[in-house]
């Protein structure tokens, strides 16, 4: 019992022990309406920086707090476990460097649970009675007719095709069939932008294509 104690307020362990208790601080003033749940979200990608990140790493239709609670929450125990084996080794001075690679690694480690945990519960928030038009950004949608006078058009979600949204595009006309990324939602005419998943690239395609990161996901 001691032994676990002490790994438990020792570095590295104690970093998730508070952000463990930031999390549920936040959702506690989620519960009682003091801030929304989209309070990180913005209405662009290229304007959140917190959002394309997690959507580059492939957490897409769920709100940015949600996919970070998620893959803290995933990443605790795993955590805890390298922490334990950091306890028992005698490292000395290398014990605060191989800390904050443990911290890395539970993350690494987490992200793939993670992300399958948010796919599932995707379609819960798209049909949340408090649902967010930012939680799409990043969601890959289908055209469903071609783009009228206006350029506008529908679509919808190609991971859940009972949503559909409107896109409006600047002089570029969409085709039936064809797949696109939303990027921004334009609140006053509640539209989006959208991009050709052809040439939507995200950061986590592009360390592959450089071979950063290996074939299979993390």
């Amino acid at each position: 019992m001691e032994l676990l104690i002490q790994t438990a307020l020792g570095f590295p362990f104690a970093f998730f022990l508070a952000l463990l208790a930031l999390v549920a601080v936040y959702w506690l003033l989620v519960a009682v309406r003091v801030i929304r749940v989209s309070c990180f979200d913005h209405d662009s990608l290229r304007d959140d920086h917190l959002a394309s990140t997690l959507i580059s790493l492939g957490f897409a239709g769920v709100p940015a707090s949600f996919a970070l609670s998620t893959l803290i929450v995933m990443a605790t125990p795993i955590a805890f476990a390298l922490s334990l084996v950091l306890h028992w080794l005698p490292l000395g001075l290398l014990r605060l460097p191989l800390g904050f690679l443990a911290i890395w690694a539970a993350f690494a480690l987490a992200a793939s649970p993670s992300v399958g945990a948010c796919h599932a519960l995707a379609r819960r928030f798209h049909h949340s009675r408090r649902a967010s038009p930012r939680w799409l950004l990043g969601e890959t949608v289908v055209v469903r007719e071609a783009s009228d006078a206006e350029g506008r058009c529908q679509a919808t979600l190609e991971s859940d095709p009972e949503v559909v949204v409107t896109l409006h595009g600047k002089g570029e006309a969409c085709a039936a069939g064809e797949r696109r990324v939303l990027v921004k939602h334009v609140a006053g005419d509640n539209v989006y932008r959208a991009v050709p998943a052809a040439d939507y690239m995200d950061a986590h395609e592009r360390l592959r294509k450089l071979h950063l990161l290996p074939r299979h996901d993390i």
